[in-house]
């Protein structure tokens, strides 16, 4: 019997019409979408489906609208017969898996997210944090270029071989990027203004430790790897860990290897296929395919069918 990972994306891949077309063609998305609006108090779908897009794009709207749009489009892959062995999500996309795999409702995950998105969003003023993409270098060495830096600057991602992210005070990531580049790595500073995965985030993550201190999780389901440890949750780490996930880096390249053990191939659950895409670099044939829209949806079904 074929064995599925269900992978869900975090911030950054928000866009203005996501999950759209399926809440129109799907009842079970639809009821997705239309639980969060009740559970926000605003009409989450629509700022989904229609924008405005600077406000989607803010952390505190981005964060609880992957969130919702993902299960919806994991509602959508259950309705098509698709089950998983185990999840895992990229940063946010954690809080998708552990829904996904009933450790946690949605009308106790997304007040979560949403008080999670505000402290993140108030966490470090703005100007004060940045974030970059480094391409073409061995992870020991940008560990090493950030260790040698004035003020603060670690990795934050590390995504697939050869693709890290850093993340810290602005001053140290610009410096840390010119030693990278002598050493011939391709950066790109990212568009967003908070410092995540990085020390910068441990005041916000003490505060964030006594809302998760009031939340009660059970059991998953099906294994939920951990971007701290990338290795399966045990229900009784689970607050801990979401809290050090703030300030922890993402182990997503060692989380999708474990996977690779238990499970034969991945999918793509919610906005975009960025996940895909770090995946392919990791092993090029073990993504299935992805859910985000209708044409994606049955594209992955066709592949499901031929296997």
């Amino acid at each position: 019997m074929l064995k599925l990972a269900f992978v869900f994306p975090g911030q950054g891949a928000q866009y203005v019409g996501m999950g759209q077309e399926l809440a129109a063609a799907y009842g079970a998305a639809n009821e997705v979408f239309a639980q969060a609006d009740q559970i926000c108090g605003y009409s989450l779908s629509s700022m989904c489906f229609t924008g405005p897009e600077e406000m989607l794009n803010q952390t505190r709207y981005a964060q609880p609208a992957l969130l919702v749009t993902s299960l919806a489009c994991l509602a959508v892959a259950r309705a098509n017969g698709l089950s998983a062995d185990c999840m895992s999500g990229l940063s946010l996309g954690e809080y998708t898996a552990l829904v996904g795999a009933g450790a946690i409702p949605l009308e106790k995950a997304l007040p979560l997210v949403m008080r999670r998105a505000e402290l993140m969003q108030d966490a470090v003023p703005l100007g004060q944090g940045a974030m970059a993409a480094v391409i073409g270098l061995d992870n020991d060495i940008v560990e090493e270029i950030c260790r040698n830096q004035e003020g603060i600057v670690t990795v934050a991602n590390y995504n697939c071989p050869g693709q890290l992210v850093i993340s810290g005070e602005k001053a140290a990531v610009e410096s840390a990027i010119l030693g990278l580049k002598e050493k011939g790595a391709k950066t790109m500073l990212l568009a967003v203004s908070v410092p995540s995965h990085s020390p910068l985030m441990r005041a916000c993550a003490e505060q964030f430790a006594q809302v998760v201190a009031g939340v009660e999780f059970e059991k998953p389901q099906v294994p939920v790897v951990s971007n701290v440890t990338a290795a399966p949750h045990d229900v009784a780490d689970i607050p801990r860990l979401l809290v050090e996930q703030l300030y922890s880096p993402v182990r997503w390249e060692q989380s999708v290897r474990r996977m690779m053990t238990m499970v034969d191939y991945f999918v793509e659950v919610g906005p975009g296929s960025s996940l895909s895409g770090l995946i392919k670099k990791i092993d090029k044939d073990r993504i299935l395919g992805q859910i985000s829209d209708i044409k994606s949806l049955n594209k992955l079904m066709e592949k499901v069918k031929s296997i």
